[in-house]
């Protein structure tokens, strides 16, 4: 049993997408509000399921991911609005092939082969690249931003497994 335990917080960077959507959402809940007010009474309702979207769309729209080390296990979090957690995955070490940086030669074996792909962290392109990737059980390529401290961890547990280039 490894006494290390080790987390990082990573914002994901937020789709345009969902903000565009939550803007409408919010706008039209106010438009068709107001239009209630004048005496189309129908009209509430729709205000009332259009303001419960943009309560659901302004929630979903901003996440976090949660990196926790612990017991030889990656435990990957979602956090939503920095108010509701979800486990969103837990990764055994044995089970991880390699964990590498994105763009490392030791993962030029890994790039013809067919995995599905989980991207968990903040999405965005930094210099230099702290983006990681490891293969899990031969069917994941999972993408994640860890900090100095777990991949530290991290190559200490499994230093055969891990590569800091």
């Amino acid at each position: 049993m490894s006494d290390a335990y080790v987390e990082c917080l990573v914002a994901a960077k937020r789709k345009p997408l969902m903000s565009f959507l939550k803007y409408l959402t919010i706008s039209l809940t106010v438009v068709c509000g107001l239009l209630g007010l004048v005496g189309f009474y129908i009209i509430w309702f729709i205000a009332i399921a259009l303001g419960v979207g943009a309560y659901f769309l302004s929630v979903y729209s901003n996440v976090e991911y949660e990196y926790l080390y612990l017991d030889k296990e990656i435990v990957v979090d979602k956090i939503f609005s920095q108010t509701r957690r979800k486990r969103f995955a837990t990764y055994p070490l044995e089970k991880i092939e390699i964990i590498a940086p994105l763009k490392s030669w030791h993962l030029d074996s890994y790039k013809n082969r067919n995995f599905k792909e989980e991207d968990i962290s903040s999405g965005v392109e930094k210099q230099p690249e702290t983006r990681y990737v490891f293969y899990y059980n031969g069917e994941k390529k999972v993408i994640f931003e860890p900090d100095e401290d777990m991949v530290k961890i991290l190559r200490n547990a499994a230093p055969r497994k891990v590569f800091v280039d």
